[in-house]
């Protein structure tokens, strides 16, 4: 891209900013896509010679960007719809079966990691969350959001090589220890 191009693109900067502002109507989100755009714009616009074109592309882009945009968070509206739903039919077991899940899975959480059983006792079984979880345990909150499903990994296969097939069918009577 050459510096003229570059300058007309950034001299129509409160216009663009405008165009998606009206389109997503967030003006912190507008202008996260216009950044996204302008670093796009310098990655990809070498094939770009006319300044008049210019202009008329990175519209092009922009809106590409906001179709990507609410693609994205159709796509995040889905999840969480479908985690909404999850969350309306399932059944808090009575105290006294809690406890014996409890038992038996801190039982064998204490034969992983102690960072993963850390993470499965103070989420799962304490239920803090995750963010409070990595704010003690001194990492970010991604981190702790993936050491804790490593460890739920860790803990599935433990129960599956214990339990066998009382894991597979939902036994609540666990002697298998």
């Amino acid at each position: 891209m050459t510096p003229d191009i570059a300058e007309r693109l950034v001299g129509n900067h409160r216009q663009f900013l405008a165009f998606l502002e009206r389109r997503v109507g967030d003006r912190a989100i507008a202008e996260d896509i216009l950044q996204d755009a302008f670093v796009r714009s310098i990655e990809k616009g070498e094939d770009i010679r006319d300044e008049t074109s210019a202009v008329a592309w990175f519209y092009r882009m922009l809106r590409n960007a906001v179709i990507d945009h609410y693609r994205r968070s159709g796509t995040r509206n889905r999840a969480l719809e479908g985690f909404a739903a999850e969350l309306k039919d399932a059944v808090e077991p009575p105290p006294e079966i809690k406890a014996e899940i409890c038992g038996c899975v801190l039982d064998l959480a204490a034969t992983l990691k102690p960072e993963y059983a850390a993470a499965i006792q103070r989420v799962d079984i304490e239920d803090a969350a995750v963010n409070e979880f990595a704010s003690e345990a001194g990492i970010t909150a991604s981190n702790a959001g993936v050491r804790l499903s490593r460890a739920r990994e860790a803990l599935r296969k433990q129960v599956r090589a214990v339990c066998g097939t009382c894991a597979e069918h939902g036994c609540v009577d666990c002697h298998c220890k």
